[in-house]
């Protein structure tokens, strides 16, 4: 299983926020593609980062941050989210060095945009369901819908998603733990492998998914416990390497 940290991006800044609420922020650091090298050195394989100020308004705010981390580590593989709303958009990440592209909103209001964007990108394409008592949460989790992200994870079986990224939005950034059940079930609603998110605490969080990746678990992604010291990158990734 991969150990992706998270970098989330308000205002050119790294920071964490608690369940998604933009002004219930945490300030980690204000030169993110510093700490892009903090989780290289550690060890990381990929890194995930959002747009959070994109995610709320609906177009890239912070894409000249991302695209100096992807400049600055042209060898790591780095999936982003957050406003990504059009083809021309993935195109421009894709051409700036990003390697995957993880469209939530989109997802659920216009699902056949991933068709589309999985035929014109190939490979690229990641959908981010965000879920709050199994139901989609959108534009930022300030909406939840009334679909069943299981359902919608089946829809785009066909389509050629490389992966989706399931967040249970009740435990993120809450350093409650990873909610194993609810990613279980998301990774048997279809055969698109999943990325766990949200709650990830410590390394029992960390044994309990790996116990249960080879049911279509295939990484983690992890935010605040990184930042505030209960989850170490490297402990967390050899960990994983050796089961």
């Amino acid at each position: 299983m991969l150990i992706i940290p998270a970098i989330d991006l308000k205002d050119g800044q790294c920071v964490r926020l608690r369940q998604g609420l933009m002004d219930d922020s945490t300030v980690f650091s204000d030169d993110p593609v510093a700490m892009a090298g903090r989780w290289v050195d550690a060890g990381a394989r990929r890194l995930h980062l959002v747009d959070l100020n994109g995610a709320f308004g609906g177009k890239p705010i912070n894409g000249g941050v991302v695209n100096a981390i992807a400049q600055a580590y042209p060898d790591l593989p780095i999936q982003i989210g957050g406003g990504i709303r059009s083809l021309e958009t993935i195109e421009s990440y894709l051409e700036a060095g990003v390697n995957y592209l993880i469209i939530g909103t989109l997802a659920v209001k216009d699902p056949e945009f991933i068709s589309r964007a999985c035929k014109q990108f190939p490979g690229h394409i990641i959908v981010g369901l965000d879920a709050k008592d199994g139901l989609v949460a959108t534009d930022g989790w300030a909406e939840v819908s009334s679909l069943k992200a299981t359902e919608l994870a089946k829809r785009f079986e066909q389509d050629g998603v490389s992966s989706i990224v399931y967040t249970d939005i009740s435990r993120d950034g809450m350093m409650q733990g990873v909610n194993v059940d609810a990613t279980l079930t998301m990774a048997h609603a279809s055969s698109i492998p999943v990325i766990a998110s949200g709650g990830i605490t410590n390394m029992d969080d960390i044994r309990a998914l790996q116990a249960v990746s080879d049911q279509g678990i295939f990484a983690a992604v992890t935010g605040r416990a990184i930042y505030e010291g209960t989850l170490d990158v490297r402990e967390a990734q050899d960990f994983c390497d050796k089961v």
